[in-house]
């Protein structure tokens, strides 16, 4: 096992009714900035929920965070919170919502220009420099209730950069399984792929000896498996829904990803085909994914074979094993409603491999995954398959 720290400082309040709790989580006293989405906090309730908790708080609020949430967006929130003063945020939606607030908690007190912190990646860890800030999450998918990473999009520039530091965890989050009754089918899908990918992006590397996080991993695996379909179908289920909500945390809160390599070329690639042509994040996962598995089996296919036994019972040789769990990973995709080609999302595909590679050149990123060995002419190929 690899050497490895653990720190998360997150208080996760998780179950029925608990934004009863929020006046005790906010610091007394606090001006409070609150961030959202496009609205349907105010449909589903808990935006009025959010103000009858806060009853002698002030708050601000800045909506139209959007579900890619774009840094010319953040940063009009920035200027709201040196203009108000604000000394405390509370973000009420899904992961868009929480990284866009995990941005603005970075920029709104950073010596230097804040499209720095995207474009040279730079880890946030000074907590005296940061705005704190909570979330109520309302849609599970990316785990960023618990973790403190971020991806946010800079429009100018048609890039969809990540960054992060130990600074941008939340101080809490309210996590309550029933607010999922009223998300559309979509989104539910969507979250179902996004936290099964993030397993699979820490989980299907080498084997090696970590043997807890791979038992950890696949229990996620297989709790997403049996309860991601039914959920879509029956979000009123408490058991489908808080299963799910819980598994979408844990799959992206560090546990499993500690003292083991991973991979995230997958979101890499990812980010791109979204920042290009505004597919959903976790439907360009299920386009990406299989197709890197493919390009990269000799170097994975011991995982693979491993993925295979353990969650689809396969039997074969190690090859035919690591073959078919590729596919059963693309059928289970299929059954969550994703399209797994770009060409389901895009008839202007034909030079996409050439420009993600020229981006990656200009980054700097000329080998990733866990071997650093996804060089750029087997991004190509990737992208390329993905067609």
């Amino acid at each position: 096992m690899l050497n490895f720290e653990l720190y998360n400082p997150t208080n996760l309040i998780f179950g029925k009714g608990q934004i009863e709790k929020l006046a005790t989580l906010v610091p007394q006293g606090a001006k409070i900035l609150m961030t959202y989405g496009g609205g349907s906090i105010f449909k589903n309730g808990i935006h009025a929920q959010v103000i009858e908790n806060l009853k002698g708080f002030e708050i601000v609020e800045f909506g139209g965070i959007e579900a890619n949430p774009r840094f010319e967006t953040l940063m009009k929130a920035v200027a709201v919170v040196k203009e108000q003063k604000i000394d405390f945020i509370l973000a009420v939606g899904g992961g868009s919502v929480i990284d866009g607030t995990k941005f603005i908690s970075a920029a709104a007190q950073f010596d230097g220009n804040p499209m720095d912190i995207l474009q040279k990646r730079l880890l946030i860890k000074d907590l005296s420099k940061v705005i704190p800030f909570g979330t109520i999450l309302t849609l599970p998918a990316t785990g960023s209730e618990m973790n403190s990473g971020s991806v946010v999009t800079i429009e100018a520039t048609q890039e969809k950069l990540a960054f992060g530091g130990s600074a941008l965890f939340p101080k809490f989050s309210i996590c309550d399984p029933t607010v999922i009754e009223s998300l559309p089918k979509r989104q539910l899908q969507n979250g179902v792929v996004d936290a099964y990918t993030h397993v699979l992006e820490q989980y299907l590397t080498y084997v090696h000896e970590g043997f807890l996080q791979d038992r950890i991993a696949e229990g996620i695996l297989q709790t997403l498996l049996e309860v991601g379909p039914k959920v879509v179908e029956n979000p009123k289920d408490y058991a489908l829904a808080s299963n799910f909500m819980w598994s979408c945390t844990m799959a992206l809160n560090g546990l499993i990803q500690k003292g083991v390599p991973s991979d995230w070329a997958t979101h890499m690639i990812g980010h791109e085909l979204t920042a290009l042509y505004g597919i959903d994040h976790a439907r360009t996962l299920a386009v990406v994914g299989p197709n890197l598995y493919r390009v990269m089996f000799e170097t994975k296919k011991g995982k693979l074979a491993q993925y295979g036994k353990r969650i689809f019972n396969l039997t074969g040789t190690e090859d035919e094993i690591a073959t078919q769990s590729i596919e059963k990973t693309v059928a289970f995709f299929h059954t969550m409603g994703m399209d797994t080609n770009l060409s389901d999302y895009t008839k202007e595909y034909d030079k996409t491999a050439d420009f993600i590679v020229k981006r990656f050149e200009e980054r700097g990123w000329l080998g990733l995954g866990e071997k650093q060995n996804i060089t750029l002419d087997k991004v190509k190929s990737i992208v390329e398959m993905s067609y």
